[in-house]
This record gives C-alpha cells, structure tokens and sequence, in this order.
C-alpha cells in the first residue's frame, strides 16, 4: 500500500524529482524489458523528457536473451512504445549457448554487458533500471539467506559502477503497485514473464514468502530501511578501512607494497581486518573478487598461525592461494602478491 501521502500512480512532479539529478547527463539507457516496472521507466522518462527544455537523449534497450519465444515479440511490443514516445530504441541479443545450471545469474550478467556496450556506443552516461522497493527487499532476504556480510545486505545502491557505467535506479523507493497503477491509467499494457513465478528459481520462491514475512512486521518498507542502514554502516566502515591502510602504509613507509606489518595488522579489529585482506587480494589477485567466507577463513587460518608460532620458538610460517593471490607470513610480515598461472603451479607449493 502507497504511504498515506503517496497517490496510487507515480505523477510527473514525483517523476520530475525522481530524475532530476540526472537532467545534465548527455544521454541515458533505459532497460527496458516489457514488463510493468520498465515500461512505466520509459513512460515517465519520456513524459519527464518532454517538460524539459534541454535534457539528455533518451535511449530505450531491450535484451532478448533467447530464452522465451515470447520475448521477441515482447520487443516489438517496447519498439513501438517507444516510437510513440519519441523514444530510441534498441533490441540486443544475447548470443552463444546458455549455461545449463546458473541461468539466471549469467543472463543477469549478460543483460548488464550488453547494456553497458549499448550506453558506451551512444555516448550514456548512465544506465536507468527498474529495480522498485519491492525488488530492494526480495534482494535482501536472498542475501541474508545466502549469509552475506554487511556490505552485501545494503543490497543494491541507488547508483553503481559498472563496467565504465553508471547504474541509476530511480525507483528504489518506489512500491511496484503503484507502477502498475500508473500504466493502468495511462492505458499501458505491459508483459508478464513467467519466470518471475517459476519456483525452479530462487527470487520468485522467495517473493512467494514475503506476504508472510509482512505479516510479522517484516514487510518491504521495514526491509528496504534496514538495508539503508546497512549501507550507512558499510560507507562508515570502508571509511575506517581507508583509515586503517594508510596507518599499515605509514608503517612500511611504502605504499605500493602489498602487505602489512603483522603485530600492526594483529591489532586492528576482526571487521576490518576482513576488509583489508578482501581489497589487497582483490587488487592483487587475477581470479575474480574474493568470496567474503573464503577471506574470513583465511584469517582464522592467520590468527591460527600466529598462535601457533608463538610457541615454536616465534616462527610464524603460512602460505595460502585465495582469488589468483598468494598470502604468505614470513617472520613479522604479512606479503599478499599474484599468484602464477594455475598451469605452472607445483603440485603442494601452495
């Protein structure tokens, strides 16, 4: 339900502050899929668009990841939407052979890939998604149930970097109802794709719980504020993390070394410890982002050492591969540096 001084359609003054900050950009991609959420995106864009005197080149994308007979059509359907709008539109495909487990993670992956590409190539500053505060809250129930840390539980941010890119979501706070109203009422229609309610996938079984989780208190307003929260703490701890690295760095004297003097590392606080360890691998390594589990094995793994070097004449001895990086202790050193290509590695070295 609309908060009591909400109305049930999303207006062209709600929508003219809803974009407002992005009126300077040059251009801007719209994901445009077919369904309510998008389709309501492009609508009140274009709207907003119109009122402006001078304001950024709108251009509305569509992904066909091929794996619906249906979505071809859904883009003819966005194709003349748009038209009507005064809106660009492209379709993309997503092309090559699907993976057999994951689906859903690597069309999300490809989707953002060729929308990147799409904004790259027409000169977009940003990328405009739908995601509404109903997708904010699903996204923190999936990753609580995944037990991410606190960064993951802030869920997703209004703007993000990708790929050279910024991803915008203006409706983060905005219910999915009342996108729906406002196309009722423009006389929109929109798509349904049945994927959002195949329980084979994890997000539609988990939406199917959260009328339950409404019930106890933990509806989407309740959740998405958590995540807000979340986000706060996370900045202020990536702050204290920036902190810490030029207090490790001052010790060393060196800043482009890749490694921490170890009593001084020992004394920081498990937290940021963690994310210490997770930016230097990260930085370091050539395998992909750290796993947050893996990093806090890895300094259970380190303390360990350290405990267990105390009491063997004060050697302190560890080597461990973790995301393409080489972690190692060495006397009072911690060295973090790029691990060789799996091929040449000797079997036991690491």
């Amino acid at each position: 339900m609309p908060r009591p001084e909400e109305s049930p359609i999303v207006s062209a003054a709600e929508a003219r502050n809803l974009f407002s900050e992005w009126k300077s950009a040059p251009a801007l991609v719209l994901a445009v899929s077919g369904g309510p959420d998008s389709l309501a995106l492009m609508w009140l864009a274009a709207r907003w668009r119109r009122a402006l005197k001078k304001g950024p080149r709108l251009v509305a994308v569509t992904v066909d990841h091929g794996l619906r007979k249906e979505a071809a059509r859904e883009a003819r359907d966005v194709r003349q939407l748009a038209k009507a709008l005064d809106v660009e539109h492209r379709t993309l495909r997503w092309q090559g052979e699907k993976p057999k487990t994951g689906l859903p993670s690597a069309a999300r992956e490809a989707r953002y890939r060729l929308l990147a590409r799409a904004a790259r190539s027409c000169g977009a500053s940003h990328i405009f998604t739908a995601h509404t505060r109903d997708d904010q809250a699903e996204t923190v129930i999936m990753r609580l149930s995944r037990g991410s840390g606190i960064a993951g539980l802030a869920a997703m941010a209004r703007q993000s970097d990708r790929d050279g890119v910024v991803l915008a979501r203006p409706f983060l706070d905005v219910p999915k109802s009342r996108l729906v109203a406002t196309l009722e009422k423009a006389g929109v229609a929109f798509a349904d794709d049945p994927t959002n309610h195949d329980p084979l996938f994890t997000r539609p079984r988990l939406r199917a719980l959260m009328p339950a989780l409404a019930a106890e208190g933990a509806d989407a307003r309740s959740l998405v504020r958590l995540a807000a929260r979340l986000a706060r703490a996370n900045a202020a701890l990536d702050v204290m993390t920036d902190g810490a690295e030029r207090y490790l760095a001052s010790i060393d004297g060196v800043s482009s070394t890749a490694g921490f003097d170890l009593a001084a590392f020992s004394a920081l606080t498990d937290e940021i410890r963690v994310r210490l360890l997770m930016r230097t691998i990260n930085r370091v390594g050539h395998e992909g982002p750290a796993e947050l589990g893996k990093v806090e094995a890895l300094l259970q793994a380190m303390d360990q050492a350290v405990t267990a070097g105390k009491s063997v004449a004060g050697r302190i001895r560890l080597k461990q591969t973790l995301a393409g990086a080489v972690i190692s202790i060495q006397s009072n050193r911690i060295q973090i540096a790029p691990a060789p290509p799996r091929g040449r590695r000797k079997a036991g070295l690491l």
